[in-house]
């Protein structure tokens, strides 16, 4: 019964969301107040309708009712509650549930904590998040039910795919979902701005916490993503430029420069019409990702097989919600102000050029991506873009943005001093030097060593930068000053952090990609391997039973120079529900870098296993680079102006002209 009241809820959210996309733009139209306040109440039921529904299917998967359709072929009575629940959105019908429900909460969360915004520009926000709604409910209902019934109930499931079991997966998808949906906020207030015909510094200031929440949560789920399939996959490596993994980091790359853009348009009231179109364009690109993944165009281990009907469904709402989008803005963009006006050499110019090569970046990335799609769809050819198309166009592209992050905030709005920020920046260059000349010495110089030395010396360069940026900020006449440290805004921490994460970032993929070594050998018992300083000897093989997969689990001693390091037990688990196979690789870390041991298929009948041993400098620092991100961002957002918005427009009064 309950599955059927989580049906009926989501067709009931189907209506309100009707009424939400049309009454309050009407009403915005025609200035009516009681059409334009149904916008609130709407959202907010209708988020309530979408929570129960994604409740309802829930507990289906937590009480195994084999009934439903989607819980017999993603569950099974033997997983352990965590995959239960996360095997809701591991499928695709569950996973637009998910979808639309974070969808929901956010047009409630704009509805409630929207006070200060204009009674019109609210009503035309949530009014296209419900017609936003509107078509991705309508998608789930006829193409993607995932309240239908099966009879006769089977007595087991077919369980989750393995591969999704696990708890770094279990909430990747959340995250990401949190991201790509967060971004239709700033997408919704583009639209409504371009139906108004205003934007200024309120409207930035109103935008920017959604984006910069959006940002975060996309940071943070492309993190754990690649975190998944580093210690996941078996092969080492912590990212493939997979299409799927691209479908996330090009909205991130657009939300990135999104973020950056609102930051003029809040402080300077300039790069108005740009800014709304990258709003416009960086939702675009996490719908483009939802049809990519939803199309079945796409073969991936996390990508969701679908009927074509499917695809020719959100091909049709990507249609309506893109051509709607830049139809209105080719009409209305002219309209909007410029804004003012700004030197090349000032803050603005470092932003605009910050915009030119992200979004130049997400081009070059989406071109890659598409490009083996479209060729296969004109029948030109099977073809494969893989990381060297990747590398060769990506990395010179954020070269000069790392480098220029760090100049960019020492200059001064409307008119820069280049020379006395890049004066302020000498310490910095000079530790990016030795950066640069202590790589060369200690691994030598030849062509991929040169280049880890630039990325080492451009991560030291952008972290020794911020830092400078930072103490040129609480720095007073007698040296530090504790009362400008407390005083400093945290959106100016955030910021700070973020740079620092950035440049972890980048010194991680650097010594991740330059410095990795692998051995593969055949290993008997009491024979070992030898790589970057550490002995890993072979002990034993042994099987092993989980809560619902037996395993065969190899057992190794770590030592170096002699003394014992650590005892290494990698798996190879084999699932029943469904019949799959995966690898649980063993890691080691040190905080600076990781030994990575995976136990392969025996080799002869001795006793032999195939071992792959690999030693990964730098790659802990990805992670803190991450985190280091996504808390910047929750520091900047944590900030009061963030938190309570644009103070509320006041038109001015007009003044009847005295009688003659």
């Amino acid at each position: 019964m309950l599955i059927e009241l989580g049906h009926f809820a989501l067709a009931l959210a189907l209506l309100v969301a009707l009424v939400q996309g049309t009454m309050p733009l009407l009403g915005a139209a025609r200035g009516n107040p009681a059409w334009m306040a149904m916008a609130e109440p709407a959202a907010i039921v209708q988020s309530l309708l979408c929570a129960f529904a994604f409740a309802a299917l829930t507990h289906a998967y937590i009480v195994s009712d084999f009934s439903v359709i989607g819980v017999a072929q993603n569950s099974h009575t033997a997983k352990p509650l965590l995959y239960k629940i996360s095997g809701v959105w591991g499928n695709h019908e569950g996973s637009m549930v998910l979808w639309i429900t974070v969808l929901s909460v956010f047009g409630a969360a704009v509805a409630l904590f929207g006070a200060n915004l204009p009674r019109t520009l609210k009503a035309r926000t949530l009014a296209v998040q419900g017609l936003i709604g509107a078509g991705f409910i309508t998608f789930i209902l006829f193409t993607s039910n995932p309240f239908i019934r099966l009879n006769p109930a089977p007595a087991q499931g077919n369980g989750l795919n393995p591969l999704l079991q696990d708890p770094g997966l279990a909430f990747h998808p959340p995250m990401l979902y949190l991201g790509y949906v967060g971004f239709s906020v700033a997408f919704s207030f583009a639209v409504a701005a371009l139906l108004e015909g205003r934007v200024d510094s309120a409207w930035a200031r109103w935008v920017r916490p959604w984006t910069l929440a959006a940002w975060v949560f996309l940071t943070l789920g492309i993190g754990l993503g690649s975190w998944w399939a580093y210690y996941e996959l078996g092969w080492g490596g912590w990212w493939f430029w997979d299409p799927v993994e691209n479908a996330s980091f090009i909205p991130w790359l657009t939300g990135t420069a999104l973020l950056h853009s609102a930051i003029v348009v809040e402080r300077r009231e300039a790069l108005k019409s740009w800014t709304i179109l990258l709003a416009i364009i960086t939702f675009s690109l996490s719908l483009l990702g939802t049809f990519l993944v939803r199309s079945g165009i796409l073969t991936s281990v996390h990508a969701f097989a679908a009927d074509p009907a499917r695809g020719v469904f959100v091909l049709a709402l990507l249609a309506v919600a893109i051509g709607g989008s830049f139809t209105l803005y080719a009409f209305r963009a002219p309209a909007v102000d410029g804004g003012g006006v700004f030197s090349p050499i000032s803050r603005e110019g470092g932003l605009l050029i910050n915009n030119l090569l992200l979004t130049t970046a997400a081009t070059t990335v989406l071109l890659g991506t598409l490009y083996p799609l479209i060729a296969d769809a004109l029948e030109l050819g099977k073809l494969s873009v893989g990381a060297p198309y990747f590398n060769a166009v990506f990395v010179p592209l954020m070269a000069p943005l790392v480098i220029l992050t760090g100049i960019g905030p020492l200059l001064a709005w409307k008119r820069g001093d280049l020379a006395g920020a890049l004066q302020r920046l000498k310490a910095a260059a000079g530790l990016a030097a030795l950066a640069l000349i202590a790589t060369l010495a200690l691994n030598g110089v030849d062509l991929i060593n040169i280049a880890a030395a630039g990325g080492m010396a451009i991560a030291v360069w952008l972290f020794a930068a911020s830092v400078t940026e930072w103490l040129s900020r609480v720095r007073g006449q007698d040296g530090l000053s504790w009362q400008r440290i407390v005083n400093l805004p945290r959106s100016a921490y955030g910021m700070t952090c973020a740079h620092l994460g950035m440049a972890v970032l980048v010194a991680g993929v650097t010594g991740a990609t330059a410095w990795k070594e692998e051995r593969i050998e055949s290993l008997k018992p009491g024979e070992h391997i030898e790589l970057a300083g550490y002995r890993v000897t072979f002990n034993t093989a042994r099987d092993v039973r989980g809560p619902n997969y037996a395993a065969l689990q190899g057992e190794y001693t770590v030592t170096r120079d002699g003394a014992a390091v650590a005892t290494m037990r990698p798996e190879k688990r084999n699932f029943s529900q469904p019949v799959q196979q995966t690898t649980e690789a063993a890691i080691h870390t040190t905080g600076i870098s990781d030994l990575y041991v995976v136990i392969g298929d025996m080799d002869g009948a001795e006793g032999a296993f195939v071992t792959r041993v690999y030693h990964e400098p730098f790659v802990p620092f990805l992670w803190y680079g991450v985190l280091l991100m996504g808390l910047g961002g929750l520091v900047s957002l944590s900030d009061r102006r963030h938190r309570i918005g644009a103070a509320r427009r006041v038109s001015a009064p007009t003044h009847a002209l005295p009688a003659e």
